[in-house]
């Protein structure tokens, strides 16, 4: 670990007129607007080239002293998907026939949300999130990480923002507990599994529900 680290200058890659920012904020909020959770799948295969590239961008994602404490499983070899299914199934049938909670069921229930995970093993990618709190050094000692949830929800989202600009579609899976990701996918005891993120293209025939987000004055205040 270094003591101290060298600084330089930095300069914004973007040089906008306010006209210029005004379009690009309008132009992305329209792109992002139109993405949505997608559980109908086709399996057309996505280029790993793509895949790598959209990590690479929530690899940038600011994190606590620069910790950077993620790590991102891409996973496309149908036999890993295959136990990842079974075994998201298996966890997914005890919430929703008894672990979770009436209200939450019943949270759920308009979107016709249940154990049953095909998507997992049509669509060409899943992509698991894992967290760690400490990062293992060659000798075995251990360096603290700093406000990970936050940073790695950071990247996440920069993960999804990027692959759906890539014209490609998501859903963020979140069985519970995960624990069976660090057996099936070789991954360390000191890392922690988040989110399992699906992707690829929607089916021609998926649906969503007909929903809408909350407005500006619900979610922002400008004092």
């Amino acid at each position: 670990m270094m003591d101290t680290i060298s600084f330089k200058s930095f300069s914004h890659p973007l040089s906008l007129t306010p006209e210029e920012m005004r379009e690009r904020t309008q132009n992305f909020h329209s792109l992002m607007d139109g993405r949505r959770t997608i559980r109908e799948y086709v399996d057309t295969p996505v280029d790993r080239e793509v895949i790598e590239d959209c990590i690479r961008a929530a690899g940038t994602a600011p994190s606590g002293a620069h910790k950077q404490p993620w790590h991102f499983v891409a996973i496309s070899d149908p036999e890993i998907k295959k136990q990842i299914r079974e075994a998201a199934e298996e966890e997914e049938h005890s919430f929703y026939h008894g672990r979770a909670g009436e209200e939450w069921l019943e949270a759920l229930r308009p979107f016709r949300t249940n154990e049953n995970k095909p998507f997992l093993t049509i669509a060409p990618y899943l992509i698991a999130v894992f967290a760690r709190n400490f990062d293992l050094g060659s000798d075995g000692k251990r360096s603290k990480n700093y406000y990970v949830p936050e940073s790695v929800g950071i990247a996440t989202g920069m993960l999804i923002t990027a692959l759906h600009q890539a014209g490609l579609s998501t859903l963020t899976h979140t069985p519970s507990p995960m624990g069976f990701l660090n057996k099936v996918l070789g991954r360390p005891s000191h890392e922690r599994a988040v989110i399992l993120l699906v992707v690829g293209h929607a089916a021609p025939d998926a649906q969503v529900p007909d929903i809408e987000r909350k407005d500006l004055q619900d979610i922002a205040t400008f004092i």
